[in-house]
Order: structure tokens, then C-alpha cells, then sequence
């Protein structure tokens, strides 16, 4: 589809070009501002083991190390209080938050004392969907994401999950124990692998409604510069040419009809329908995004890897878990970059952020910018228009079509393939033993992550950049072609 191409290239060149990160000196971040809401995000960056296709800041788990984390991690939280910081919600990511469940615990209790929390959003692996750590979990997590991908066993055994995790019949098994425990159980899927076929996909499809959790989330697979190379050595080279099929067979599957067991609740995001969902169940109970960025538009975010989001610019942490620990009992953050965003850009992560949510609010936007969304971004507004992705139109709002959903999934994916890029900029400062935890050859592997770009490298991105803005003003001629 020329469309999904176009979009393709504009994302990748505006990421590109201005996820760079800069040296930041900041002893913290900022304050708040009076009336804003805020929530919190928390990365716990230790896995047992590490999958080839995450980008996340990650680390092989050992006690040694993920102990002082912890202290370090509650000692962070209290500098957030003492900027004058509150929250109304809590996502905590990783990694694997689970890891050590009494030092989460302990984690999501002192939050809870401090600030006004109502929800906790927490991910986990499937190992962890046992009794001992559910009772723990249940009061003080509302909303559970489970990583799943797959349930297929050869998928599973591609991507040396099934050592890990079990086989898929297993897995499912521990979902169906899990659900009950939260107010939402989350089943994070991807989608597009290149040894999946329709029938292993449908047959994914089958065994998440069969699960009956109250969510599932389906990703396409992302082949960021980071993860390329193992990717393709583990699942193959990403095929994104059939891609917008595998999504369609999604969404008709799970939320096609007025008698689907979903509904959208984002792009790539499934919520149970209510009246599916468990008599205990309060109706209207809220599910949780994954892509917390929807609902909050600001937040700041604590613990090595994270990314704080306020105003105009993005923040930072040390992706190294030795500095971080250093940087915290010192008594500073551990910011260690930053990126400006202009307010085209900010305009550009709004129109992007809601309507991958399925709704812009026009008002909002006009209040914000001081201008419509069509003077504001007219190549984009043009794009998405004759497109045909925009379902409803008005002085209101703008909703989406099917296509229309789709094309957000697209330009969702390139736009988190841009966060990896700013990810790899971050990761490329590890040094030591951390480096070799990570790349595992005993080699600088600065080849492989973001490196500080030659003048003709920045000369080409612009150059593509403003190739790809003049292939959108020319829209009109070619945009409605499938």
C-alpha cells in the first residue's frame, strides 16, 4: 500500500532526525505545573533471561545487583515527592518488575503511602502468574501485563522462550489461574513474525479469547537498528508486506462485530466487551493502555532507562544500573541526556498519541496550539484525509476508519523503532561489565547502537526528511491509492 510506505519513510525521517539525545547536566528534572495531572513511571531493568527482539533497557538478572536497585529505586521516588510531584497512577515496566516480588511489593506501598495513587499498572512474565506471587500482586496491582508473544510452541521455542516460559498450552493455563486476581489482565501478543503463518496467527487469536483476559494487546514486530541482527539470526528478516493483512484478521477476529468478544480500545489494543465480562466485574471499570502516553501526556519517570516526558522535552536516565545506583546515593538523578521537541513536533506527538488512542479531540488541540489541527499540520491532516483514514471529521473530534487504524498502527511502530534509535543512543554509553551483560561478545560494540553522526550523515537525514514532508504535500494525487 503506497500509503503505509509514505508514512513509513515521513516517521522514520522525523524520529531520525530529532530523537537525538544531548548531554544533560541537570542535577533532576523539573517541578510540575499547578493542576497538571501526572502519573509515574517506574522501569525495573533485570530479566532471567534476555529476548532477542527487546530493546528495553534490560540486564541479565543477579540478587547483587537488583538489591541496591531497589533501595535506590524507593530513595529516587522520595527526591519526585520533595519536587512537589503527585501522582494518580503508577506504571511500573521493565525488564521484568516482578523480578523480586517483596522488593516490589515493598516499592508499591511506599508510592501508595506517598502520593495519591488510585491504579497500579504493572508487567510481568508468565512464570510469575503463580499463587504465591498473585496474593501478593492482588490489592496492590490493579491492571497485570503479561508477556506472552506467542503461543504457538515453535515461535515460542524461536524465540528461546519455551525454555523459560513453558509451552503455550501451559501458559494459557496460567492466564486462565491469573485473571481473576486484577481488575484487568493484560495479554501483550506480537504479530508478524516471519515463521507465522495465518493459521498459527488465528490459532493465537483462539486461545486469547479462550484465555478470557480482559485485554490483549497485539504489536507488530519492530526490527529497530538494536535488535536487526539478532532478530534475524533468531526469526528471520521482518516481512512488513503482509503485515496490514495479519491486522486485519486481528481486528476482525476480535472486535469485527456487534457480537466480537472486543472491542478497540487503541489501534492495537483489545478490551473485553462489558457485557463479557465477569459479574464481579464493576461495568465501566477502566482498562489499561499499554502505551501509557495516551492518557498522560506528561509524566515523569524514575529508575535506570526511563523517560521522562515534560513540556517540550524528554529526559533521560543512565541506562547503566552502576551509575544510576551512583548518581541516586549521591543525592541527584541520573539524568544523562535529553532532547528538545519544537512545537510542531509536540503537535506531531499529540495528533500521533490520540488518534492511536481513536479519538483527537479538536478543542484540546485549539486551546493547546492556538490553532486548528489542519493550519497546525496540514501535510499530515491532508495525509491521513485523503488516505481515507479519518471516519469522523468534524468541529469536534476526529475518529478513525479501519484503514485509518491501521495506518496508526504503522506510524506507531516507526515512532517506537525512533524511541529504540534514542534507546541505542543511551545504551551506547555502557561501558565494562554492563556492556558485556548486554552485547555478550567481549567487543566494542558501538557498530551496532547510535553513534555521534558525520556532517554528510545529518546532511542525507534532513535531505530525507524533507523528501518524505514533500511526498505528503503531494498527497492529493496519490494518497487514496491501496
Amino acid at each position: 500500500m503506497l500509503s503505509e510506505r509514505m508514512l513509513t519513510t515521513a516517521v522514520r525521517s522525523c524520529a531520525t532526525r530529532f530523537m537525538n539525545i544531548k548531554p544533560c547536566t541537570e542535577p533532576r528534572i523539573p517541578g510540575p505545573n499547578a493542576g497538571q495531572r501526572y502519573m509515574l513511571y517506574a522501569h525495573i531493568p533485570f530479566c532471567e533471561r534476555l529476548c532477542p527482539y527487546c530493546s528495553f533497557n534490560r540486564f541479565p538478572f543477579s540478587e547483587k545487583r537488583a538489591v541496591p536497585y531497589f533501595k535506590n529505586l524507593r530513595a529516587e521516588l522520595m527526591m519526585v515527592k520533595k519536587l512537589g510531584y503527585d501522582f494518580d497512577s503508577l506504571y511500573i515496566g521493565g525488564g521484568t518488575p516482578t523480578i523480586m516480588i517483596d522488593e516490589l511489593c515493598d516499592f508499591i506501598d511506599l508510592a501508595k503511602r506517598e502520593f495519591s495513587i488510585k491504579e497500579v499498572s504493572c508487567e510481568t512474565n508468565p512464570n510469575h502468574l503463580i499463587p504465591s506471587y498473585l496474593d501478593k500482586l492482588q490489592g496492590r496491582v490493579d491492571r497485570l501485563s503479561v508477556g506472552v508473544q506467542s503461543f504457538d510452541n515453535g515461535l515460542l521455542k524461536q524465540m528461546d522462550r519455551y525454555d523459560k516460559y513453558g509451552s503455550g498450552e501451559s501458559i494459557l493455563e496460567s492466564i486462565k489461574v491469573a485473571a481473576p486476581y486484577f481488575k484487568s489482565l493484560n495479554v501483550d501478543m506480537i504479530f508478524n513474525f516471519p515463521a507465522q503463518t495465518e493459521e498459527i496467527l488465528r490459532r493465537d487469536l483462539e486461545m486469547v479469547i479462550e484465555g478470557g483476559s480482559g485485554q490483549t494487546t497485539f504489536y507488530p514486530l519492530m526490527a529497530s537498528p538494536s535488535v536487526e541482527k539478532s532478530l534475524a539470526r533468531t526469526v528471520g528478516k521482518v516481512d512488513y508486506e503482509r503485515e496490514q493483512r495479519f491486522y486485519e484478521i486481528i481486528s476482525e477476529t476480535l472486535a469485527g462485530g456487534a457480537n466480537s468478544p472486543y472491542v478497540h480500545g487503541s489501534a492495537w489494543t483489545f478490551n473485553k466487551r462489558e457485557d463479557e465480562e465477569p459479574a464481579a466485574k464493576t461495568p465501566g471499570d477502566g482498562q489499561m493502555i499499554d502505551e501509557y502516553i495516551v492518557d498522560y501526556e506528561e509524566y515523569p519517570a524514575i529508575g535506570s532507562g526511563g523517560m521522562t516526558y515534560l513540556g517540550h522535552t524528554q529526559y533521560v536516565n543512565t541506562f547503566s544500573v552502576r551509575e544510576y545506583n551512583k548518581a541516586i546515593e549521591s543525592g541527584r538523578m541520573s539524568l544523562m541526556g535529553k532532547a528538545e521537541f519544537s512545537k510542531r513536533n509536540r503537535m506531531r506527538y499529540r495528533f500521533m498519541m490520540q488518534l492511536f488512542g481513536l479519538r483527537l479531540d479538536k478543542k484540546q488541540w485549539e486551546r493547546d496550539f492556538g490553532c486548528s489541527v489542519a493550519a497546525g499540520l496540514p501535510a499530515e491532516y491532508m495525509f491521513m484525509k485523503m488516505s481515507g483514514a479519518f471516519d469522523v471529521d468534524n468541529d469536534e473530534e476526529i475518529t478513525l476508519t479501519p484503514k485509518g487504524r491501521y495506518l496508526m498502527v504503522v506510524m506507531m511502530r516507526q515512532f517506537f523503532i525512533g524511541v529504540n534509535n534514542l534507546r541505542d543512543q543511551a545504551r551506547a554509553a555502557l561501558t565494562g561489565e554492563e556492556r558485556e551483560l548486554i552485547f555478550g561478545d567481549g567487543k566494542d560494540c558501538g557498530t551496532v547502537v547510535a553513534k555521534p553522526a558525520s556532517a554528510d550523515a545529518v546532511a542525507a537525514e534532513i535531505a530525507r526528511e524533507e523528501a518524505a514532508s514533500a511526498i505528503l504535500d503531494g498527497t492529493q494525487a496519490v494518497a487514496s491509492e491501496e
